[in-house]
């Protein structure tokens, strides 16, 4: 299966959610940024992250955006502009936890 770049950013309210989210994210993916990762997915990875999220955010209250950035391989470094201190980005391919 082909893996996609997928930005993952989310906006929690309650404190013990968001250390619930933050480990389902990171279960995923790199960190990039506070509450803003980095997940290279194949359907079913990202089927699992979507299905993991909901069953731990709140609807009404949480926000999280996943934004499909494309195949890894065209979408590395190159797509990000740093402003100030630059994170590392993740190598492209399997992100196996």
């Amino acid at each position: 299966m082909a893996r996609r770049r997928y930005l993952v950013a989310y906006d929690i309210r309650d404190d013990q959610r968001l250390r619930a989210i933050h480990d389902v994210v990171t279960g995923y993916g790199d960190r990039l940024q506070y509450s803003v990762y980095l997940c290279d997915l194949d359907k079913m990875e990202l089927l699992h992250l979507r299905a993991d999220l909901r069953a731990t955010m709140h609807q009404r209250d949480d926000s999280i955006v996943i934004i499909d950035l494309g195949d890894p391989q065209r979408h590395g470094s190159d797509c990000f502009e740093f402003l100030g201190a630059a994170s590392d980005l993740p190598d492209q391919g399997p992100h196996i936890v």
